[in-house]
C-alpha cells in the first residue's frame, strides 16, 4: 500500500473492469468491425444496443447515438478499452483477424515489461488495446511503482512465433475480458486527485506528469489517464465514443463505501444500493455495481 493510500479507503482488491459502452454513429459498420475483426459475439440486444463479447461474457456494449458528432482529436474521452486474452497464441489470432480486416486499422505495437500489446482503431476513432500480460512474478517495482516500457515488438514476427490454426479455429470460444480502460484528460494532477484520492484506486505509474497508471490490488493498471492529445481539455460534449465505463466490485458494501466518500468529496452521484453512477472531472460516466 502507498503512503498516499494508507489513511484512505481504497477500492477492493478483487475488482475487476466491467463492459464498456460506445455511442454509435453508425452500428452496422461497427458491429461488423467488433464481430468480423474482433471475434466478439452478440451476447445480449437490450437497451436500445448490442453486447458483444466472449463466452457470453459481454466485453463492448454499442448504443446507437445518431445525430451526434465525432468527438474532436483534443476533447477528453475515451483513449482505448484493452481487451485482455489469457495466452499469446488467442491473442495472435485476434491481431491477426483484425489485422486482415483492415490494415489501416492498425497503429502500433510495444513490449510494456508486464504486457505484450497491439494497438487498433474502431471505424469511429475508438482505440482498441489487445495485450497478453507477463505473469505477475515477472513484473518489476520501484517501491510503488510497477516498471513498465515501450520497447519494439514487431507484429509479423508475433504472428510468426504465437499464431496457430487452432488459434485462429477457437477464436471466438477463447476467453477475453475488458483488462483495463485509458482514458484522455486535461491533466493528470485532476485525475490523480478524482481516481486515487477519492474513489480509492491506488498509483502504480506515471509518465513525466503526462499519463497516470492506477489499480486495485497491485494489478499493473486497471484505469489509466493521459494529456497526449488532450492536456487542458474541459468536460466533454455530448458526442460518440465512451458512453460508460463499468468497474465490477464484489459487494454492495464496496459500492456503498464509495457512495459516502463520493458523498463527502461533495461529488453529485446515483447510488441505487446495488450500483453507483457518476462523472468524473471532464464528465466521462462511470459505473460501479456488484459483479
Amino acid at each position: 500500500m502507498t503512503a498516499e493510500a494508507a489513511g484512505q479507503d481504497l477500492l477492493p482488491a478483487d475488482l475487476a473492469m466491467g463492459t464498456v459502452m460506445l455511442k454509435v454513429g453508425d452500428m452496422k459498420v461497427m458491429t461488423d468491425y467488433y464481430q468480423r475483426a474482433l471475434g466478439l459475439e452478440v451476447v445480449a440486444e437490450q437497451d436500445g444496443g448490442l453486447y458483444l463479447g466472449r463466452l457470453q461474457k459481454p466485453l463492448v456494449h454499442l448504443a446507437p447515438a445518431p445525430g451526434l458528432n465525432l468527438p474532436g482529436r483534443g476533447e477528453a474521452g475515451l483513449f482505448h478499452t484493452a481487451l485482455l486474452f489469457e495466452n499469446q497464441a488467442d491473442l495472435a489470432a485476434t491481431i491477426a483477424t483484425a489485422a486482415q480486416f483492415e490494415p489501416r486499422s492498425f497503429t502500433g505495437s510495444a513490449d510494456h515489461l508486464v504486457s505484450e500489446a497491439f494497438y487498433f482503431t474502431d471505424p469511429e476513432g475508438n482505440g482498441i488495446e489487445l495485450y497478453w500480460d507477463r505473469p505477475r512474478s515477472n513484473w518489476s517495482w520501484n517501491g510503488t511503482d510497477v516498471v513498465m516500457d515501450s520497447l519494439a515488438l514487431p507484429p509479423q514476427r508475433y504472428l510468426e512465433q504465437h499464431l496457430t490454426e487452432e488459434s485462429l479455429q477457437r477464436q471466438r470460444g477463447s476467453v477475453a475480458g475488458v483488462g483495463h480502460v485509458h482514458l484522455q484528460v486535461g491533466d493528470v494532477q485532476s485525475a490523480r486527485d478524482f481516481y486515487v484520492g477519492i474513489l480509492g484506486f491506488e498509483k502504480t505509474a506515471g509518465w513525466h506528469g503526462q499519463a497516470l497508471f492506477v489499480s486495485a490490488g497491485g494489478y499493473h493498471h486497471h484505469m489509466a489517464m493521459n494529456v497526449w492529445n488532450s492536456r487542458g481539455a474541459g468536460p466533454r460534449k455530448d458526442t460518440l465514443g465512451l458512453g460508460e465505463v463499468l468497474i465490477e466490485v464484489p459487494s454492495g458494501d464496496d459500492v456503498g463505501a464509495l457512495a459516502d466518500r463520493l458523498r463527502v468529496a461533495g461529488l453529485p452521484a446515483h447510488h441505487t444500493g446495488a450500483e453507483l453512477r457518476f462523472e468524473d472531472p471532464w464528465r466521462n460516466r462511470i459505473r460501479v455495481a456488484v459483479r
